[in-house]
């Protein structure tokens, strides 16, 4: 029987684009590395097939929603059998920059239903230990993206964030949910995530 004080923790990191989270998950991942923990830095879509003809479509022209639906889910479904669900069972921890939560959000601002997303992927990806969702609004996180010299793309429009937003937040209430105000500096809310995600991982 698998022992579950040995169990890596999976971490999730969220947010509409703006709020850092790519930042802030290899900063995590850096700082659980330095005291010793064993630590697999991820993203999605993933670096796996399905994941990089995603990625591809995002610079090269978008696929047909039903088709792009299609593929986030047999990436995820690759990506937990392959890489997520073997990491956590020999005690590493996984840090995730993007999760299904992400599917629901950008997925449903494409017209499918939220819910109905939500019940495919939690049919076979596991529910996060730590979801961190980096809380901005909308108005910010434009800010930001001009700032970095990014044409805001479609799911960037001021509408799409809102909803993605919204999506978000609707799963604060969940016991693994914690929503972090991203407008503070980098470094003070690396130190949210820091301490939240050390208690979490000492009381196994």
């Amino acid at each position: 029987m698998e022992d579950q004080k040995k169990r890596g923790l999976l971490i999730v990191i969220e947010g509409i684009d703006g709020t850092g989270k790519s930042s802030q998950a290899k900063m995590l991942a850096e700082h659980l590395r330095s005291i010793g923990e064993d630590v697999l830095l991820d993203r999605e879509p993933s670096d796996g097939p399905f994941g990089k003809i995603l990625r591809a479509s995002m610079t090269e022209g978008r696929l047909a929603p039903d088709e792009e639906l299609e593929l986030f889910h047999k990436d995820r479904r690759q990506h937990v059998s392959d890489v997520i669900t073997p990491a956590l069972k020999r005690g590493c921890h996984v840090v995730l920059d993007r999760y299904y939560f992400s599917t629901m959000a950008y997925q449903g601002a494409n017209g499918f239903d939220v819910e109905e997303l939500r019940a495919i992927n939690e049919s076979f990806a596991p529910a996060p230990d730590i979801l961190f969702i980096l809380d901005l609004d909308v108005e910010a996180a434009l800010t930001r993206i001009g700032a970095r010299g990014d044409q805001a793309n479609e799911f960037e429009q001021r509408d799409a964030l809102q909803f993605c937003r919204d999506v978000f937040l609707s799963v604060k209430d969940e016991t693994y949910a914690r929503v972090i105000d991203s407008s503070p500096s980098i470094e003070s809310i690396h130190e949210s995530l820091k301490k939240i995600s050390l208690a979490e991982i000492n009381k196994k």
